[in-house]
């Protein structure tokens, strides 16, 4: 179906192997920041920006909301999506990113196949599936690093308060202390309550930009505490000891299915990989039907009952604790 010369395989792997050479140059001498500017996205901003009240604004900014922290977009679950993503490149970035795969897509469509109908729908894929998916991909890949680093900021935290020190002055250490993601959500919480957001409404934000599921206990706890007292290093340190076990847990159930995984990856492939397999070893074996419409209606058909059968063994092997 495609006429592939094997020279142009050779010139990509060249391309590739320049580029990773090239990386590896940089890394090895160029790359001379400090520790300090490496933790996190809020310090290396704060290195050009001395101004605390320019940072938090353009780190919201980066984020997809406006200057105040309120959502840019109208369309709230699309705004919470890109926020709660960690995506720092700015909504008008990503407007342009999606806007060159549109094009791309259609282009390449209309070279190869020269249909219209084609181009459309790859179009439409890449300007409205694609981005979705990989913001849900994106804030996914977050929250369960956000996840694995928490029960560490909690200790922090911990230690804080029985050095002494205010909540304030707990999360501050956190926020220079701990890597992204946790270093800079916290860091943008305590530069809210520096510039007068209450405590409780800090913890709320912070948990609306990062949306894990552990979030909830600590906003909880440091409310409570707020309102009507109590030992609430004790509370968080019993905290940390629970968010420990539940991920220990989660760990547990996903080596348990890990089995299942590997199945239902086997079972997903081996259709396609049949496929390609057939297709380069025997080219003229689907060349005589390929320009039929049943061909094409019978593989979409086999795709989407492939997709519903990947969905099921998704959900059999995937649940939250």
């Amino acid at each position: 179906m495609f006429d592939f010369d094997i020279i142009y395989l050779f010139y990509i792997l060249i391309g590739i192997s320049a580029a990773m050479f090239a990386e590896g140059a940089y890394l090895l001498f160029f790359n001379t920041s400090s520790y300090r500017k490496n933790i996190n996205r809020r310090l290396r901003v704060m290195e050009d920006k001395p101004d605390r009240e320019s940072v938090l604004v353009q780190l919201r900014r980066e984020r997809g909301l406006t200057s105040g922290g309120d959502y840019r977009l109208p369309l709230i679950n699309l705004n919470q999506l890109l926020l709660q993503s960690g995506l720092s490149i700015g909504f008008g970035r990503l407007l342009m990113f999606i806007a060159i795969g549109v094009a791309g897509s259609f282009a390449g469509i209309m070279m190869f196949s020269g249909k219209l109908s084609h181009a459309v729908l790859a179009a439409l894929f890449c300007g409205l599936v694609l981005p979705v998916m990989v913001l849900r991909f994106l804030r996914g890949r977050r929250q369960k690093k956000f996840g694995a680093q928490f029960p560490d900021a909690i200790d922090i935290i911990v230690r804080s308060l029985r050095a002494g020190h205010p909540v304030p002055v707990a999360i501050t250490m956190v926020a220079k202390e701990m890597p992204d993601p946790v270093g800079t959500e916290f860091g943008i919480a305590i530069d809210e309550i520096t510039y007068g957001a209450a405590l409780e409404t800090a913890m709320r934000n912070l948990y609306f930009r990062v949306g894990s599921d552990d979030l909830p206990l600590f906003v909880t706890a440091v409310a409570i505490q707020g309102s009507t007292g109590g030992n609430l290093g004790e509370i968080l340190e019993n905290l940390s000891t629970v968010i420990r076990m539940r991920f220990k847990m989660r760990r547990k159930i996903r080596g348990l299915a890990a089995e299942g995984r590997a199945s239902a990856m086997i079972l997903s492939s081996l259709p396609i990989g049949m496929f390609l397999v057939i297709w380069f070893l025997v080219p003229d074996f689907y060349a005589s039907v390929w320009q039929y419409n049943i061909t094409k209606i019978a593989l979409a058909l086999a795709a989407c009952w492939m997709a519903v059968g990947n969905f099921i063994m998704y959900r059999l092997v995937n649940f939250k604790v």
